[in-house]
C-alpha cells in the first residue's frame, strides 16, 4: 500500500477520492504517458438482447495514453458490464449510447487489456481472459493457467454481483441467496487455484457478509454499502508491457 502512496503522489491524473471510484489513470509528469490505470468493474450487467448488440471489435493496436498537459482530473467509471458466454471476455461501457455507433479504436494498454475509443474519447475497455487475471489486493496474478472449477464459479459469481441477481439477493429471494451460499462454499473448499478461488471469495464477501444470512424481505443494515460494491482490474506500468 505505501509503494501505491508513493506511485500516486510521483504521478498525476485520475485516481479515487474517499467514497468517490472512478477509474483511475495515471501519467508520469515529465513524459505525461500512462503508466498505470485501474479500471473498476460496473454492477449493472447488460441483459442478453444488449449484449449481442456490442459492435464487431476493431484490432487492438498496442498502445497508450498522453496527457496534454499536467493536471488532475476525474474519469467516471464504466456503468454497463456485457459478458460473452462463459466470461471469455468482459466489455465494461460508459453507457448503452456507445452500441449506436461503431468503436474507432482499441487500444492495447496492457496483455489483453484495451480502451474502447469512440469520437477521440475513451469510452470502455475490453479484457479478455478476465479468470487468468484474478488476484486478491495488489499482488500479481497466478502465472499459472487457472482451473476449470476457477472458471465456473467466475461465471456465477459475476451473476451474483450483477444484475438481475444482486437485485434478488437484496430482496432475499431464497434462490439467490442459496446460489450465494452455495458458491461461497464451494470456494472455500476447493483445494486447487488457490489464489484465484481467494480473489473470487473477496469478490462476493461484501454479499456474503450482508445478505448470506438474510430472510426473504429484510434487509441487511448496510444494505446500500454492498450495493456499490466495485471490482477493479489493475494495470502497472512499472512491470507490465
Amino acid at each position: 500500500m505505501k509503494e501505491r502512496e508513493r506511485f500516486l503522489v510521483a504521478t498525476f491524473g485520475s485516481k479515487e477520492w474517499l467514497w468517490d471510484a472512478p477509474d483511475t489513470f495515471r501519467f508520469d509528469p515529465d513524459s505525461r504517458k500512462l503508466v498505470g490505470a485501474e479500471l473498476q468493474m460496473p454492477y449493472v450487467s447488460a441483459n442478453h438482447e444488449t449484449s449481442v448488440r456490442v459492435p464487431v471489435m476493431p484490432a487492438v493496436r498496442q498502445g497508450g495514453l498522453h496527457a496534454d498537459e499536467v493536471r488532475d482530473f476525474r474519469h467516471e467509471m464504466c456503468a454497463v458490464l456485457c459478458r460473452a458466454p462463459g466470461d471469455a471476455v468482459l466489455i465494461c461501457l460508459r453507457d448503452l449510447d456507445v452500441l449506436s455507433e461503431p468503436l474507432e479504436a482499441c487500444i492495447g494498454i496492457a496483455p489483453d487489456v484495451a480502451l474502447l475509443v469512440q469520437h477521440g474519447t475513451v469510452v470502455g475497455w475490453h479484457l479478455t481472459d478476465p479468470v487468468r487475471y484474478l488476484t486478491t489486493g495488489f499482488a500479481d496474478p497466478d502465472p499459472a493457467p487457472p482451473s476449470d472449477t476457477t472458471r465456473r464459479l467466475l461465471t456465477e459469481c459475476l451473476d451474483l454481483v450483477t444484475t438481475p441477481v444482486v437485485d434478488d439477493l437484496v430482496d432475499g429471494e431464497p434462490a439467490a441467496l442459496a446460489r450465494l451460499q452455495a458458491a461461497d462454499k464451494a470456494l472455500r473448499e476447493q483445494r486447487d487455484d488457490r489464489h484465484r478461488a481467494d480473489a473470487l471469495l473477496e469478490l462476493i464477501a461484501t454479499y456474503v457478509e450482508d445478505y448470506g444470512n438474510c430472510e426473504r424481505g429484510r434487509r441487511p443494515r448496510n444494505w446500500a454499502a454492498g450495493q456499490g460494491a466495485v471490482r477493479s482490474v489493475r494495470i502497472d506500468g512499472r512491470r507490465r508491457p
